[in-house]
This record gives structure tokens, C-alpha cells and sequence, in this order.
């Protein structure tokens, strides 16, 4: 395959991280034992897409189904996400990461979404890596509110419904000014994206492992990008 056609670097890697109840149960731990190792995974991910000079990582922290978890589950999980807040966001901002979350902020603790806002405030100028979290998340909900926008415009006179651009829905959906992600990467085995993304996933590469995340590593990540640089990416033309 000539170089003409073959994949650069991805400039926004996206990841469902999946397998840390799985991978807690193999070795008879709690399911909160998958969920802290599975953020020391992330943590090291994000340093190491830094380094790599990807432009946008996105974490699929925390979908708009996994409220049905157990009560325990999830305050743990919301706990987590509060601690790791209050401990990384001066670690990320000093290494020029800038801060965006995703995600219907309404059910969430006012503590959170204070760190997340104070968080997205200090970072906002930050030239390195953006790092996109997606919490209560769901690409039907990104879609929904997207709706809800643009038809508030048409009553307001904005413009007329036969007038509607992909452009203008592209506006309204949760991150505009940011390019939509060229890999998807899921971890575990499991084949389907879960409601992530819908609109922004059109035309990105999917690569699934049966990895589980906690075990998740960089050389995991290099043979994921590897086989994505591989790929010819056509965009419907022809080859």
C-alpha cells in the first residue's frame, strides 16, 4: 500500500474502558478493586498519549447507563472520580493538559461538578493534550440536547427547519471546536460502542481487544495505533 493512503498518527483517540469488574472477579477481589486499578491504567494512559503528542484523548468514564449499577458501585466510583479530580488536575495542568468534560452534569454531586468546572477554568489555555472525560454520558443524550438547542433556535426565528446544516447540528452537539475521534478503542472483548458518540463515531476506526482495561497498557496502546496506521481510511471514496 502506497504511503499516500496509509493513516497518520490518530489526532483523537477515544476509549470505552470496560473489563474492571471482569478483571477484579478473576482474582477474587471486590469489583472497587477493578475500579482503582483501572484508574491507575488510565492515569498512565493519559501520561503516555501526553508524551506521544495526541491531540485529543477521550475517556468513556461513566455512561448514562451505569446509574442501573449497585447504589455502593456507583458512590464508590463518584467518590473516585472527586479524589482524582482534587489529586490530578494540578498534575495535568502543569503539563499543559487541557481539561473538557462531557456529559449531562444535572444528577451529579454539586462537589463534582464544581472540581469539573474549576478543573475546565484552570486548564481552558492549556497548548499540550486535551483530555476529554465523558461522564453521564450517552451519545442519545449529546443527541437529544443537540435537538433541544436547534429547535429552540427555529422558534426564535434563528433560521427556518428546511435551512438545517449538518453544520448546525454539529454546532450543538457536545464538543464542536474539537476534531471527532479517528480511533475507537475498547477494551474486554466486548463489540459495540454502548451509546458513545453516535454522531461523532461515523467515521472513526474501531479496533477491540480482549485486553481487560486495568491491564491496559502502552504497549497495548502502540499495538492498537499500529494496527489503525495500517488501515486505509476512505471516508466513503473510493480506494
Amino acid at each position: 500500500m502506497s504511503n499516500h493512503h496509509q493513516c497518520q498518527l490518530p489526532k483523537h483517540i477515544a476509549i470505552i474502558m470496560d473489563g474492571n469488574g471482569r478483571w477484579a472477579a478473576s482474582r477474587f477481589m471486590p469489583r472497587i478493586a477493578g475500579h482503582q486499578a483501572g484508574l491507575q491504567a488510565a492515569k498512565n494512559i493519559v501520561k503516555y498519549c501526553a508524551e506521544k503528542k495526541i491531540a485529543v484523548l477521550t475517556l468513556f468514564a461513566f455512561s448514562s447507563e451505569n446509574w442501573s449499577r449497585p447504589i455502593k458501585e456507583v458512590s464508590f466510583l463518584m467518590e473516585l472520580f472527586l479524589s482524582t479530580l482534587e489529586a490530578e488536575t494540578k498534575r495535568f495542568h502543569e503539563k499543559e493538559i487541557r481539561i473538557k468534560f462531557i456529559g449531562d452534569r444535572t444528577r451529579l454531586d454539586p462537589r463534582i461538578t464544581r472540581k469539573m468546572q474549576e478543573a475546565e477554568n484552570l486548564t481552558q489555555h492549556n497548548k499540550g493534550m486535551v483530555l476529554m472525560i465523558a461522564i453521564d454520558y450517552g451519545g442519545q443524550w449529546d443527541m437529544q440536547q443537540a435537538l433541544q438547542k436547534i429547535m429552540e433556535k427555529t422558534l426564535g426565528g434563528e433560521y427556518k427547519p428546511h435551512e438545517l446544516t449538518v453544520a448546525h447540528i454539529e454546532n450543538a452537539l457536545s464538543f464542536p471546536d474539537l476534531p471527532h475521534p479517528d480511533l475507537l478503542i475498547r477494551t474486554s472483548g466486548e463489540k459495540r460502542i454502548s451509546n458513545f458518540m453516535l454522531w461523532q463515531l461515523a467515521y472513526a476506526e474501531l479496533y477491540f481487544t480482549d485486553t481487560l482495561w486495568p491491564d491496559f497498557n502502552e504497549a497495548a496502546l502502540d499495538a492498537a495505533i499500529a494496527d489503525y496506521m495500517k488501515r486505509e481510511r476512505r471516508f466513503g471514496n473510493a480506494s
